[in-house]
Protein backbone atom coordinates (compact mmCIF):
# COMPACT_ATOMS: atom_id res chain seq x y z
CA UNK A 1 0.00 0.00 0.00
CA UNK A 2 2.81 2.57 0.34
CA UNK A 3 4.41 1.73 -2.34
CA UNK A 4 1.01 2.48 -4.33
CA UNK A 5 0.72 6.07 -2.65
CA UNK A 6 4.82 7.15 -3.50
CA UNK A 7 3.39 6.50 -6.80
CA UNK A 8 0.85 8.33 -6.73
CA UNK A 9 2.74 11.36 -4.39
CA UNK A 10 5.51 11.50 -7.24
CA UNK A 11 3.72 13.63 -9.91
CA UNK A 12 2.39 15.89 -7.10
CA UNK A 13 6.31 16.17 -5.63
CA UNK A 14 7.95 16.70 -9.01
CA UNK A 15 5.14 19.88 -9.67
CA UNK A 16 6.00 21.16 -5.81
CA UNK A 17 9.58 21.35 -6.78
CA UNK A 18 9.08 23.07 -9.69
CA UNK A 19 7.23 25.23 -8.07
CA UNK A 20 9.92 26.20 -5.76
CA UNK A 21 12.37 26.73 -8.36
CA UNK A 22 10.22 29.01 -10.18
CA UNK A 23 9.50 30.98 -6.92
CA UNK A 24 13.37 30.70 -6.33
CA UNK A 25 14.17 32.29 -9.13
CA UNK A 26 11.54 35.37 -8.93
CA UNK A 27 12.45 36.06 -5.54
CA UNK A 28 14.66 39.49 -4.86
CA UNK A 29 18.23 38.45 -5.03
CA UNK A 30 20.12 38.81 -2.08
CA UNK A 31 21.56 42.35 -1.09
CA UNK A 32 25.56 42.31 -2.71
CA UNK A 33 27.89 43.76 -0.17
CA UNK A 34 31.01 44.51 -1.85
CA UNK A 35 34.54 44.13 0.11
CA UNK A 36 34.13 47.68 2.05
CA UNK A 37 37.82 48.06 2.40
CA UNK A 38 37.91 48.83 -1.82
CA UNK A 39 36.16 52.80 -1.23
CA UNK A 40 34.97 55.30 1.55
CA UNK A 41 31.87 55.87 0.35
CA UNK A 42 29.23 53.58 -1.77
CA UNK A 43 26.21 54.46 -3.53
CA UNK A 44 23.04 52.28 -2.54
CA UNK A 45 21.17 50.74 -5.38
CA UNK A 46 17.95 48.67 -4.57
CA UNK A 47 18.33 47.33 -7.92
CA UNK A 48 20.33 44.34 -6.95
CA UNK A 49 20.23 45.47 -4.56
CA UNK A 50 24.10 46.27 -3.93
CA UNK A 51 26.56 48.75 -3.03
CA UNK A 52 28.53 50.17 -5.55
CA UNK A 53 31.76 51.64 -4.21
CA UNK A 54 32.52 55.31 -5.07
CA UNK A 55 36.28 55.99 -6.40
CA UNK A 56 36.70 59.44 -6.08
CA UNK A 57 34.24 61.31 -4.11
CA UNK A 58 32.69 64.61 -5.39
CA UNK A 59 34.01 67.02 -1.78
CA UNK A 60 35.09 70.49 -1.51
CA UNK A 61 37.97 70.69 1.04
CA UNK A 62 37.16 71.40 5.05
CA UNK A 63 39.58 74.50 4.33
CA UNK A 64 37.22 75.96 1.48
CA UNK A 65 33.93 76.13 3.51
CA UNK A 66 33.62 79.57 4.64
CA UNK A 67 31.07 81.30 7.24
CA UNK A 68 29.96 78.14 8.60
CA UNK A 69 32.13 77.50 11.03
CA UNK A 70 29.65 76.94 14.06
CA UNK A 71 27.62 74.00 11.57
CA UNK A 72 31.16 72.92 10.84
CA UNK A 73 32.39 71.93 14.71
CA UNK A 74 29.29 70.78 15.71
CA UNK A 75 29.13 68.32 12.70
CA UNK A 76 32.63 67.25 12.81
CA UNK A 77 32.65 66.85 16.94
CA UNK A 78 29.13 64.47 16.08
CA UNK A 79 30.79 62.68 13.48
CA UNK A 80 33.79 62.34 15.58
CA UNK A 81 32.00 60.29 18.38
CA UNK A 82 30.10 58.58 16.20
CA UNK A 83 33.39 56.57 14.65
CA UNK A 84 34.68 55.96 18.42
CA UNK A 85 31.70 54.56 18.97
CA UNK A 86 30.15 57.39 21.73
CA UNK A 87 26.42 58.49 21.16
CA UNK A 88 25.72 60.73 18.37
CA UNK A 89 22.51 62.19 16.78
CA UNK A 90 21.08 62.06 13.33
CA UNK A 91 21.46 65.38 11.63
CA UNK A 92 19.42 67.17 9.59
CA UNK A 93 20.98 70.03 7.62
CA UNK A 94 18.19 72.62 6.38
CA UNK A 95 18.80 76.12 4.83
CA UNK A 96 19.72 78.29 2.27
CA UNK A 97 20.75 77.05 -0.98
CA UNK A 98 24.17 76.72 -2.05
CA UNK A 99 25.45 77.62 1.69
CA UNK A 100 27.45 74.29 1.49
CA UNK A 101 25.23 71.49 3.12
CA UNK A 102 26.02 68.95 1.13
CA UNK A 103 29.82 69.84 1.26
CA UNK A 104 29.92 69.93 4.68
CA UNK A 105 28.95 66.38 5.28
CA UNK A 106 31.11 65.24 3.09
CA UNK A 107 33.93 67.21 4.16
CA UNK A 108 33.34 65.78 7.57
CA UNK A 109 33.54 62.15 6.52
CA UNK A 110 36.94 62.80 5.06
CA UNK A 111 38.14 64.80 8.12
CA UNK A 112 37.12 62.31 10.42
CA UNK A 113 38.21 59.42 8.70
CA UNK A 114 41.86 61.45 8.47
CA UNK A 115 41.83 62.04 11.85
CA UNK A 116 41.87 58.38 12.80
CA UNK A 117 44.28 57.62 10.16
CA UNK A 118 46.24 59.73 12.25
CA UNK A 119 45.81 59.05 15.80
CA UNK A 120 46.89 55.11 14.68
CA UNK A 121 43.50 53.83 13.45
CA UNK A 122 42.14 53.35 10.20
CA UNK A 123 39.28 54.50 8.36
CA UNK A 124 36.60 52.60 9.92
CA UNK A 125 33.84 55.35 8.59
CA UNK A 126 31.67 54.65 5.22
CA UNK A 127 29.51 57.30 3.45
CA UNK A 128 26.71 55.68 1.81
CA UNK A 129 24.27 57.96 -0.39
CA UNK A 130 20.57 56.92 -0.97
CA UNK A 131 18.65 58.66 -3.36
CA UNK A 132 15.17 60.64 -2.35
CA UNK A 133 13.37 58.46 -4.54
CA UNK A 134 14.84 55.32 -2.60
CA UNK A 135 13.65 56.22 0.70
CA UNK A 136 11.43 53.34 0.98
CA UNK A 137 14.02 50.43 0.44
CA UNK A 138 16.02 52.41 3.73
CA UNK A 139 15.20 48.92 5.90
CA UNK A 140 16.79 46.99 3.30
CA UNK A 141 19.50 49.06 3.71
CA UNK A 142 20.00 49.17 7.14
CA UNK A 143 20.01 44.75 7.72
CA UNK A 144 22.98 44.98 5.34
CA UNK A 145 25.22 47.22 7.31
CA UNK A 146 23.68 46.37 10.89
CA UNK A 147 26.38 43.23 11.28
CA UNK A 148 29.13 45.04 10.03
CA UNK A 149 32.35 45.94 11.53
CA UNK A 150 32.29 49.30 9.94
CA UNK A 151 30.24 52.29 10.83
CA UNK A 152 28.04 54.03 8.34
CA UNK A 153 26.73 57.52 7.64
CA UNK A 154 23.68 57.48 5.54
CA UNK A 155 23.40 60.47 3.23
CA UNK A 156 20.43 61.70 1.43
CA UNK A 157 20.99 64.61 -0.67
CA UNK A 158 18.09 67.26 -0.58
CA UNK A 159 15.37 65.03 1.42
CA UNK A 160 11.64 66.38 1.24
CA UNK A 161 8.37 65.17 0.92
CA UNK A 162 5.08 65.97 -1.36
CA UNK A 163 1.58 66.16 -0.19
CA UNK A 164 1.23 62.28 -1.45
CA UNK A 165 4.29 61.00 -0.32
CA UNK A 166 3.95 58.14 2.55
CA UNK A 167 7.94 57.08 1.65
CA UNK A 168 8.01 59.37 5.39
CA UNK A 169 7.10 56.93 7.14
CA UNK A 170 9.58 54.32 6.13
CA UNK A 171 12.45 57.19 7.26
CA UNK A 172 10.54 57.46 10.58
CA UNK A 173 10.22 54.20 11.02
CA UNK A 174 14.60 53.33 10.65
CA UNK A 175 15.29 56.55 12.30
CA UNK A 176 13.30 55.57 15.51
CA UNK A 177 10.47 53.84 16.78
CA UNK A 178 10.99 50.57 14.41
CA UNK A 179 10.81 47.40 16.22
CA UNK A 180 14.60 46.86 15.23
CA UNK A 181 15.48 50.45 15.27
CA UNK A 182 18.70 51.85 13.93
CA UNK A 183 21.17 49.79 14.20
CA UNK A 184 24.38 50.87 16.36
CA UNK A 185 26.96 51.36 13.62
CA UNK A 186 24.47 53.70 11.70
CA UNK A 187 23.74 57.63 11.64
CA UNK A 188 21.60 59.34 9.06
CA UNK A 189 22.84 62.95 7.92
CA UNK A 190 20.19 64.74 5.47
CA UNK A 191 20.24 68.18 4.26
CA UNK A 192 16.94 69.89 2.83
CA UNK A 193 16.10 73.45 2.62
CA UNK A 194 13.09 73.03 4.12
CA UNK A 195 13.56 72.65 7.95
CA UNK A 196 10.29 70.37 8.65
CA UNK A 197 11.15 68.52 4.94
CA UNK A 198 7.53 70.03 4.04
CA UNK A 199 6.41 73.19 1.77
CA UNK A 200 4.79 75.90 4.39
CA UNK A 201 1.63 75.68 1.69
CA UNK A 202 1.54 72.08 2.02
CA UNK A 203 1.29 72.65 6.03
CA UNK A 204 -1.26 74.99 5.97
CA UNK A 205 -3.05 72.87 3.57
CA UNK A 206 -3.34 70.24 5.92
CA UNK A 207 -4.52 72.70 8.71
CA UNK A 208 -7.47 74.01 6.48
CA UNK A 209 -8.60 70.46 4.99
CA UNK A 210 -7.87 67.76 7.68
CA UNK A 211 -10.65 66.98 9.70
CA UNK A 212 -8.27 67.19 12.62
CA UNK A 213 -5.66 69.51 11.34
CA UNK A 214 -2.95 69.52 14.15
CA UNK A 215 -2.56 65.82 13.88
CA UNK A 216 -2.29 65.52 9.92
CA UNK A 217 0.35 68.24 10.47
CA UNK A 218 2.08 66.50 13.26
CA UNK A 219 2.03 63.14 11.19
CA UNK A 220 4.27 64.43 9.18
CA UNK A 221 6.20 67.20 11.18
CA UNK A 222 7.06 64.48 13.63
CA UNK A 223 9.90 63.40 10.77
CA UNK A 224 12.27 66.00 11.39
CA UNK A 225 11.94 65.65 15.55
CA UNK A 226 13.64 62.73 14.55
CA UNK A 227 16.67 64.26 13.84
CA UNK A 228 18.61 65.04 16.90
CA UNK A 229 20.69 67.95 15.51
CA UNK A 230 19.43 70.55 13.67
CA UNK A 231 21.79 72.79 11.78
CA UNK A 232 20.66 76.26 10.01
CA UNK A 233 22.25 77.22 6.82
CA UNK A 234 21.11 80.88 6.17
CA UNK A 235 22.27 83.55 3.42
CA UNK A 236 25.56 84.77 3.66
CA UNK A 237 26.57 88.17 3.44
CA UNK A 238 28.71 90.51 1.36
CA UNK A 239 31.76 89.97 3.20
CA UNK A 240 31.33 86.32 3.85
CA UNK A 241 31.10 86.17 -0.26
CA UNK A 242 33.88 87.83 -0.91
CA UNK A 243 35.58 85.81 1.61
CA UNK A 244 34.76 82.56 -0.10
CA UNK A 245 35.78 84.24 -3.43
CA UNK A 246 38.77 85.12 -2.25
CA UNK A 247 39.37 81.49 -0.46
CA UNK A 248 39.29 79.83 -3.26
CA UNK A 249 41.43 82.06 -5.09
CA UNK A 250 44.36 81.74 -2.54
CA UNK A 251 43.72 77.98 -2.97
CA UNK A 252 44.15 77.60 -6.26
CA UNK A 253 46.85 79.99 -6.83
CA UNK A 254 44.88 82.09 -9.25
CA UNK A 255 46.71 85.28 -9.88
CA UNK A 256 44.77 88.16 -10.82
CA UNK A 257 44.26 91.93 -9.29
CA UNK A 258 42.24 91.77 -6.00
CA UNK A 259 40.30 94.65 -7.04
CA UNK A 260 39.13 93.22 -10.30
CA UNK A 261 37.92 89.71 -8.36
CA UNK A 262 36.35 91.76 -5.95
CA UNK A 263 34.40 94.06 -8.62
CA UNK A 264 33.90 90.87 -10.76
CA UNK A 265 32.58 88.09 -8.37
CA UNK A 266 29.88 91.01 -6.60
CA UNK A 267 28.30 91.96 -10.29
CA UNK A 268 28.51 88.20 -11.03
CA UNK A 269 26.38 87.73 -7.97
CA UNK A 270 24.31 90.70 -8.65
CA UNK A 271 23.09 88.70 -11.90
CA UNK A 272 22.58 85.53 -10.03
CA UNK A 273 20.08 87.39 -7.45
CA UNK A 274 22.07 85.63 -4.68
CA UNK A 275 25.14 85.15 -2.41
CA UNK A 276 26.49 81.70 -2.04
CA UNK A 277 29.63 79.10 -1.34
CA UNK A 278 28.11 77.69 -4.46
CA UNK A 279 28.05 81.44 -6.47
CA UNK A 280 31.49 81.93 -5.37
CA UNK A 281 32.78 78.77 -6.65
CA UNK A 282 30.88 79.32 -9.95
CA UNK A 283 32.15 82.60 -10.15
CA UNK A 284 36.15 81.83 -9.86
CA UNK A 285 35.39 78.77 -12.14
CA UNK A 286 34.41 81.90 -14.53
CA UNK A 287 37.49 83.17 -13.63
CA UNK A 288 40.12 81.00 -13.65
CA UNK A 289 38.85 79.45 -17.29
CA UNK A 290 39.25 83.24 -18.33
CA UNK A 291 42.70 83.52 -17.69
CA UNK A 292 43.28 79.96 -18.33
CA UNK A 293 44.40 78.91 -14.87
CA UNK A 294 43.81 74.85 -14.04
CA UNK A 295 42.09 74.11 -10.77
Amino acid sequence: MSDELARLAAPFAETLARIATALERLSPPSPSVPDLALADAYVWNPVGPRLEPVARVNRVEMVLLHGIDRARDTLIDNTQRFATGLPANNALLWGARGMGKSSLVKAAHATVNQSLVASGGRAILKLVEIHREDIETLPGLMALMRSSDYRFIVFCDDLSFDANDTSYKSLKAVLEGGIEGRPDNVLFYATSNRRHLLPRDMMENERSTSINPGEAVEEKVSLSDRFGLWLGFHKCSQDEYLAMVFGYARHFGIRYDDEAIRAEALEWATTRGSRSGRVAWQFIQDLAGRIGHRI
